[in-house]
């Protein structure tokens, strides 16, 4: 007689897609970000969905003015503007919400800035479109985003962020 160990089989989602799908995403060129690491890049609030820490220095050594014959960084009020405005969405519902923030990522944000005593209005991209390569890839697993309003938190298996900008949210299941 022949003793036939049954073993369950694991149907946890980390091992069975969670894991290899961040795998296939590192081989694929995305950094990896801890989630400790990805919190840190939030300024430790979970309420906060970019990760500022790479968002801020990306718009800083990406976007420059020509005017003039002359190259000049934006201000960092600029900068830090352009950031508010990605943060400051009101929400008007769901479609009219995303048509604002596609928008705002694909063709930019024009920022007032003076140049030799002139105010001039120049455009500042959050992602280079013309030149991906430019652009910075990272992938974080189990990313808490806490609700507005309250401590409740949701938290999404797999986010992948352009620039520290969230673009996908990925759910794994078994």
């Amino acid at each position: 007689m022949t003793d036939y160990i049954i073993q369950t089989p694991d149907l946890r989602e980390d091992p069975i897609s969670q894991i290899p799908a961040v795998e296939v995403l590192i081989n694929l060129g995305w950094e990896y970000l801890s989630p400790k690491e990805a919190l840190k890049l939030r300024d430790n609030k979970k309420s906060n969905v970019l990760l500022e820490g790479v968002l801020v220095p990306w718009l800083r050594e990406n976007n420059t003015i020509y005017f003039k014959g002359k190259t000049l960084p934006f201000t960092e009020g600029n900068i830090l503007s352009a950031v508010q405005d990605l943060k400051d969405f009101l929400y008007d519902g769901l479609i009219r919400t995303n048509e604002k923030i596609y928008d705002l990522l694909s063709l930019g944000k024009s920022l007032q800035q003076s140049v030799d005593g002139d105010i001039k209005s120049f455009n500042l991209q959050y992602i280079d479109w013309e030149h991906p390569e430019n652009n910075v890839y990272h992938v974080t697993e189990e990313f808490p985003v806490e609700r507005s309003g309250s401590y409740q938190t949701r938290r999404p298996d797999i986010v992948l962020f352009v620039n520290g900008i969230p673009l996908v949210v990925i759910e794994c299941k078994s």
